[in-house]
């Protein structure tokens, strides 16, 4: 499946922002999906991820309560809503996707086979 993510882009530290991921193909619901993120000088993170039908959904510790994934399989999209915002969320957000497995299990980078371009959030304090 091919990904694009959008909607980053600069807020103040405490705003919110939301970055979507538009899925190509027929086939979107199948896919379990997540959210990383990568900050200059660090490694690929997990921040979220979601079931294919998207009832279940899964946080980093350091984003619980403040961010909230979700999915429209009608639309082929996926959501990230990101409330009470820090600088240290400044990193580049992917969606990713897997046709495998369970969205409880998938907080590694190399258990998604697909992966959108990423896009900036910059949160400045």
């Amino acid at each position: 499946v091919q990904l694009q993510a959008s909607g980053g882009g600069l807020v103040q530290a405490g705003g919110s922002l939301r970055v979507s991921c538009l899925a190509s193909g027929r086939t979107f619901s199948t896919y379990v999906m997540g959210w990383f993120r990568q900050a200059p000088g660090k490694e690929r993170e997990f921040v979220a991820g979601i079931s294919r039908s998207g009832i279940n959904t899964y946080y980093a510790d350091s984003v619980k309560g403040r961010f909230t994934i979700s999915r429209d399989n009608a639309k082929n999209t996926m959501y990230l809503q990101m409330n009470s915002l820090k600088p240290e969320d400044t990193a580049v957000y992917y969606c990713a996707a897997s046709s495998s497995g369970l969205a409880s299990a998938h907080r590694l980078p190399s258990q998604y086979n697909d992966w959108g371009q990423g896009t900036l959030v910059t949160v400045s304090s």
